[in-house]
């Protein structure tokens, strides 16, 4: 089945957040999957060998070439074009097999008819907009028994010196919008904003969209206890999470 254009060609379909952010963001991540946050995902999406994995808000494909690695066939998908030929790059270095396609994951008709033993998303729920459309197609997608993992920001984290939280600094946990971080913070969401949402909205959205959650973990940030961050480890900061259907 053809999942659309081949990697390396993307159309300007959409303006997308991160199209002005493509490098800043790549530079920033290394192929290595070892933070605690990468480690705890994987752990819960489990072993991937042969399973066709979709995933969604992919990025420059970090996790998606670390998924092929481990032998997984692999799509992914995301909103902005430029983030996407940064993927296309490296698979056309390191040929994978992946597929990308540029997409909005909330489109009603996304990979219509294609179906995944799992759906991953790393970091990307809060810059979708439109939560319930994405859930939608995840759950259309995923074939009875299959897996959706994913990590976020964790919505309880207020933030420290340095270090924006997870919602507006002019509002509170209960203010559900998109934002961004003040000029204060130099950090990419004072480029690109994020929606927060708060954990009951996340959950419920779940569940009305047919998901059980399975297992769930919160592991804590890698700073050093000198670092002028390290005040974030007494805070809960990373929400990782596995779905079942």
């Amino acid at each position: 089945m053809s999942l659309g254009a081949p990697a390396g060609t993307f159309s300007s379909m959409t303006a997308a957040r991160y199209d002005e952010v493509a490098d800043y963001y790549a530079a920033g991540w290394s192929d290595e999957l070892d933070d605690p946050v990468t480690v705890s995902l994987l752990e819960l999406l489990g072993p991937v060998g042969d399973r066709e994995v979709l995933e969604i808000a992919c990025g420059h494909g970090r996790l998606s070439r670390g998924l092929a690695r481990l032998g997984a066939p692999v799509v992914g998908v995301d909103l902005s074009s430029a983030m996407l030929a940064k993927a296309a790059e490296a698979e056309a270095r390191e040929p994978l097999g992946i597929t990308y396609l540029q997409a909005d994951v909330a489109a009603p008709d996304l990979l219509a008819g294609k179906t995944f033993d799992a759906v991953l998303c790393s970091f990307g729920l809060s810059d979708i907009d439109d939560l319930g459309g994405a859930l939608a197609t995840v759950r259309r997608v995923l074939r009875p028994g299959g897996v959706f993992a994913f990590c976020i920001l964790h919505p309880c984290f207020p933030g420290v010196d340095g270090v924006s939280g997870a919602w507006p600094s002019d509002g509170s946990y209960y203010d559900e919008r998109w934002w961004q971080a003040d000029g204060s913070l130099s950090t990419l969401r004072q480029q690109v904003g994020a929606n927060h949402r708060t954990l009951s909205t996340y959950l419920n959205s779940l569940r009305e969209h047919g998901f059980t959650l399975d297992a769930f973990a919160e592991p804590q940030p890698a700073v050093d206890a000198d670092s002028p961050r390290a005040a974030m480890t007494s805070y809960p900061v990373f929400l990782v999470a596995r779905c079942v259907v």
